[in-house]
């Protein structure tokens, strides 16, 4: 085979692989461990455009503990809808500081349009009913690196 044929053959393979991957799970984003007083929810980081806009989409279960946290580069209104989305959600929209500012419940494969009722960078999708069972509401702060005051030269304090 000469050269210019196993070019064409291997764009050919990672064109078609990346088209069955989009309806695949994203299962290997990074790791980040934050707590809910008591609680620690151990979370994938889906950072960006890419694995926000993946969530978690084609995901048949998810252990109760663990959950996904969107993170967004400024705060501003962000809203989610559950298209391709198995899984009933509970999405905990959160300030800077960790405050969860609203709490909205989802229903699995709907296009309906759910909002941060006040601008956030942060989103953490749990299992419907995991805020609920463990009396978690708008208020509540939840702790971890991504919440941690960041110092007047933008590193983040200890």
């Amino acid at each position: 085979m000469n050269h210019l044929a196993t070019a064409v053959l291997s764009v050919s393979l990672l064109l078609g692989g990346h088209s069955f991957a989009q309806g695949a799970p994203q299962l290997d984003l990074p790791r980040v461990k934050l707590t809910a007083g008591m609680y620690l929810v151990d979370t994938q980081v889906a950072a960006t455009p890419e694995q926000r806009a993946t969530g978690l989409m084609f995901r048949r279960q998810m252990p109760q503990a663990e959950g996904m946290l969107f993170v967004f580069e400024q705060a501003g209104e962000q809203c989610f809808w559950m298209k391709n989305t198995l899984l009933p959600l509970t999405a905990a929209f959160v300030a800077d500081d960790g405050t969860i500012v609203n709490l909205v419940d989802m229903k699995p494969q709907t296009d309906d349009s759910h909002c941060s009722e006040k601008p956030v960078r942060f989103v953490l999708e749990m299992n419907q009913g995991w805020f609920a069972q463990k009396g978690i509401k708008a208020g509540f702060k939840l702790s971890g690196p991504p919440f941690k005051p960041k110092a007047p030269n933008g590193t983040t304090s200890p």
